[in-house]
């Protein structure tokens, strides 16, 4: 299985940091499956990997997100499920509420870093 993920700040139905199962890439495209639906994204904007994800991945905040949404400047994003999670202070490991499994968090990753 081969996995994508976001590796340009743009809006086209992913979620950053998350990764997704890489359906198909040819030439420029990319199509990813979402929750069972495939999604194309232009295939230079999209990190792969041959190696699943095992670590949350930091995102810096959305400059497009509403300030009401309580995610404070940076955010997680699960390995697993995807699920977003407000970061709170710099923990080694977090298990996640919705898919219930422990991961490392990639304090080392400066993922869409400015």
């Amino acid at each position: 299985m081969v996995w994508a993920r976001l590796q340009a700040d743009v809006n086209c139905n992913l979620r950053r940091g998350a990764w997704y199962r890489l359906i198909k890439a040819q030439g420029l495209a990319a199509v990813v499956d979402v929750k069972g639906t495939p999604v194309a994204v232009v295939r230079a904007f999209l990190q792969i990997s041959r190696t699943p994800p095992r670590k949350w991945t930091v995102v810096p905040r959305p400059d497009n997100v509403p300030r009401k949404v309580e995610m404070g400047d940076r955010y997680l994003v699960c390995p697993s499920c995807r699920d977003r999670v407000a970061l709170r202070g710099k923990p080694s490991k977090l298990l996640c509420g919705r898919c219930s499994v422990e991961f490392a968090i990639d304090w080392d990753e400066r993922y869409l870093a400015k």
